[in-house]
């Protein structure tokens, strides 16, 4: 069974989806047409009656231009922000010890997410396509790690890295015995254009 965001983070993100709502002075139907989802997902969320999902959370954030890592994160007023250790924002668990805790980020108009990532064993993540011009950069720390996009798949072991686009389907799996962790980097541009990925 896959777990999500925890109460108080839920909570948080209710918050902070009923502000940006609201400050815009959007209907629940306005917003729900937006990112694509229902009317009851965006109730429940702003209610904290659900725990949504990544795809949930990046589908609300980019339909109010705010990012990912803006509409998980406390307010914060300085300039600089810290994330101790420990104090990410966790927003995928699994059975077998899996994680995804979303570590950084900037706010719009370019995007970026830094994630602390793990998998256990048998662990697999699937991610829909995201916003044109998305990229995304793996570093695996420990283990081996699997990541297919659009039907590709390559296989990673420590130390290794891969870049691809993340505005096609994609998915993250260990079909190892033994935990993998990887560091996650989401490039999502204000302004879809081409982007060379090199190594």
């Amino acid at each position: 069974m896959v777990q999500e965001p925890s109460d108080a983070l839920t909570l948080a993100i209710g918050a902070r989806v009923r502000q940006e709502r609201q400050s815009r002075q959007w209907t629940l139907d306005q917003l729900a047409e937006q990112a694509g989802v229902s009317r009851r997902m965006v109730i429940n969320v702003e209610q904290a009656e659900a725990n949504p999902s990544i795809a949930t959370l990046l589908r609300l954030s980019e339909a109010l231009g705010v990012g990912l890592p803006a509409l998980v994160a406390p307010p914060e007023p300085a300039a600089v922000h810290v994330t101790r250790c420990g104090n990410g924002a966790v927003l995928w668990t699994s059975d077998n010890g899996g994680r995804a805790v979303l570590v950084a980020g900037s706010t719009p108009p370019d995007v970026v997410e830094l994630w602390d990532w793990t998998l256990g064993p048998g662990d697999h993540h699937r991610s829909e396509a995201h916003k044109p011009g998305t990229r995304e950069l793996i570093h695996v720390l420990k283990g081996s790690l699997t990541v297919t996009v659009g039907g590709q798949q390559t296989d990673l072991a420590t130390g290794d890295a891969v870049a691809f686009p993340g505005d096609s389907e994609h998915s993250y799996s260990n079909s190892h015995r033994r935990p993998a962790r990887f560091s996650l980097a989401v490039f999502e541009p204000a302004n879809p254009r081409p982007l060379e990925v090199r190594p």
